[in-house]
């Protein structure tokens, strides 16, 4: 029985007339008595003027549901209704979502203004939808074309039914594609402080790219760089086969964590299609916040850096659905805000054990007007041995040997105390210094496939 047909059979078997009533506010969070409801489940609390907000059940206390709000949770009294609306979360996902943004429940957005679209429903999706349709996590079937639904939650494949990664993919960015090459269905982080180019690189790898759809979460985001990545790094072409997802800095703590979910799901549906899909998620880290929020909010007891264990535990479950399956393939690429630009923090020490690779910008490269400002001795892809030619894997070797020299070297190059001739192999660096600088340089309208990169990198090191 495929998962649509369950999802429609748990709606008609589990009552939505379960209704509650507010006990009191706590912080950020909502506490009802009397609503034995599930954790996950939506609900709706009906005010005194009329109004409404919906909120999703995050645990239990005693005999109280505590619920956290996705709107600001202003004019609640004690007393108020409370009503389950749906019990488990799913979405309305098909092949006319491309081009589109969304937010964290599903819904469509404008793009400008980011104002909601209103859906239109005919008598009989109406009767259909009407228990369901304000619950923010789907939108009608009208609204993209082909439509079915997937659960909003789903587990990790099984590591057996895993397929070895044994292609590469193409990025379009030569220091990627050339020395640090990703597979289809390898996950690597993007780590790095803020401002020295993640967003400019993302939108570099989402036009230059060769897979088939690619998904974009943008979660915890500034609401201004939205409008500025979908025009400016995005672009038109860059639109037209990608499906982005939304949820700003501004909103609830739990449609930050709902964004980085529904990213994982789109793109899961698309992988099911035997698409060769690319996800690319800014960021890691304000999903791990969002979570800490949520925990401590409940009454988890804080661990490193005042995160609570379930951020440890929701992390490898969330990166772990994307991969390469018998059907298609997730390549996933999340952004890791180092905080301080400690690559020994938390969430960047834990990410880090859990991804196929890591590329470190580096800030004194920004500084120095370095874009991409990767830092190659520093950054690594773990199954670049494995996708490419041996004469590939060679010649990015040398490359990355002569860097590392010439830095090691950097302070006696700067006072001139170094003698041409001492060091054969720095000699050769030191020659091939420029067109290495050159080549790992790379304009935002400079677009770039796998097999130039590994060409021009091949002739550089002959």
């Amino acid at each position: 029985m495929n998962p649509q047909s369950l999802l429609n059979q748990l709606d008609s078997i589990i009552p939505t007339a379960i209704t509650g009533t507010v006990l009191e506010t706590a912080g950020t969070t909502i506490h009802a008595c009397g609503f034995p409801v599930p954790v996950g489940a939506l609900a709706e609390i009906r005010m005194r003027d009329r109004s409404s907000i919906q909120a999703e059940v995050i645990g239990f206390r005693d005999e109280t549901a505590i619920l956290y709000p996705l709107q600001p949770m202003r004019g609640i009294r004690r007393g108020d209704r409370v009503r389950l609306i749906q019990t488990a979360p799913w979405l309305t996902v098909g092949n006319g979502m491309l081009g589109k943004v969304l937010d964290a429940r599903g819904q469509i957005l404008e793009d400008a203004g980011f104002a909601l679209i209103s859906p239109v429903f005919t008598e009989e999706t109406s009767q259909k939808t009407d228990s369901i349709s304000d619950s923010g996590f789907s939108i009608p079937d009208e609204t993209f074309l082909n439509t079915e639904k997937i659960p909003f939650h789903r587990e990790a494949p099984k590591a057996f039914q895993r397929p070895r990664i044994s292609s590469a993919i193409s990025t379009g960015v030569r220091a990627i594609d050339a020395l640090l090459t990703l597979g289809e269905g390898q996950r690597v982080g993007i780590f790095a402080g803020s401002g020295v180019g993640k967003s400019t690189l993302l939108g570099m790898i989402v036009r230059y790219s060769n897979a088939d759809v690619i998904v974009i979460g943008l979660v915890g985001e500034r609401g201004r760089e939205v409008n500025d990545f979908l025009e400016r790094d995005l672009g038109a072409e860059g639109r037209k086969r990608s499906v982005v997802i939304v949820a700003t800095s501004d909103e609830p703590a739990i449609l930050r964590v709902r964004a980085a979910q529904t990213a994982t799901a789109v793109a899961e549906y698309f992988r099911d299609q035997g698409k060769n899909v690319l996800l690319l998620m800014d960021s890691l880290t304000r999903f791990a916040m969002a979570q800490r929020e949520i925990g401590l909010t409940i009454g988890e007891p804080p661990t490193r850096n005042g995160y609570p264990p379930s951020v440890f535990a929701m992390l490898p479950a969330l990166v772990e659905r994307t991969g390469r399956t018998r059907e298609g393939s997730i390549t996933a690429m999340y952004t890791v805000l180092v905080e301080g630009d400690d690559e020994n923090e938390p969430i960047a020490d834990t990410v880090r054990g859990l991804l196929d690779g890591h590329i470190w910008l580096s800030r004194k490269l920004a500084a120095s007007a370095h874009y991409p400002a990767i830092d190659v001795p520093a950054s690594i892809s773990r199954l670049m041995n494995d996708i490419c030619e041996k004469s590939h894997v060679h010649a990015a070797q040398e490359l990355r040997s002569m860097i590392s020299l010439w830095r090691e070297f950097q302070d006696l190059l700067a006072i001139n105390a170094y003698r041409k001739g001492t060091n054969p192999a720095l000699d050769t660096a030191l020659e091939k210094k420029e067109r290495i600088v050159q080549f790992l340089r790379q304009n935002v309208d400079e677009p770039s496939t796998l097999e130039e990169a590994i060409q021009q990198l091949e002739q550089i090191v002959q």
